[in-house]
């Protein structure tokens, strides 16, 4: 059975608090989930800078199709591992933040990237999902629904 204390890269889970596989598994998992959250902000803060420069880097067929694959496997990371630590949305609340969050920063990021009507409502849209990236990252890093305090 999985310690019930917090998981952290320093912290793995430990089975029978001796490490094993499922300890170097979780450490690989979880350092491939931060590079892809990375990933992921940084290649979304390129496609907004260009959203608003009104570059037509956006058109490009690799720019439509590599936040698909990077999210995918973020996403894949993320539920193995809340399989790992056996931890869920919906019990446990800084989990349901952070799904809460992913929520708002994907339809900000639609609204900005693609269905914002005029450049100021992208504008705002962007910003928006920035913040909302921001909370989830914070969330993540505290476990705590208020990250920044309150």
């Amino acid at each position: 059975m999985i310690t019930a204390s917090p998981c952290t890269f320093d912290n793995p889970p430990i089975i029978f608090n001796k490490p094993t596989r499922l300890a170097t598994s979780y450490t690989l998992l979880k350092y491939l989930h931060v590079s892809c959250v990375v990933l992921s902000g940084a290649g979304f803060v390129l496609r907004g800078i260009w959203m608003l420069q009104g570059s037509p880097m956006l058109g490009r067929r690799w720019v439509r199709i590599a936040p698909h694959v990077l999210d995918t496997v973020l996403l894949a990371s993320a539920i193995a591992l809340t399989l790992m630590i056996g931890q869920y949305p919906l019990v446990h609340g800084w989990l349901t933040a952070k799904v809460l969050g992913l929520i708002a920063y994907i339809v900000l990021g639609t609204v900005a990237l693609k269905r914002g009507r005029t450049p100021g409502i992208r504008l705002v849209a962007f910003c928006g999902a920035l913040v909302a990236f921001a909370y989830i990252v914070a969330v993540a890093m505290t476990k705590s629904v208020l990250p920044f305090g309150g």
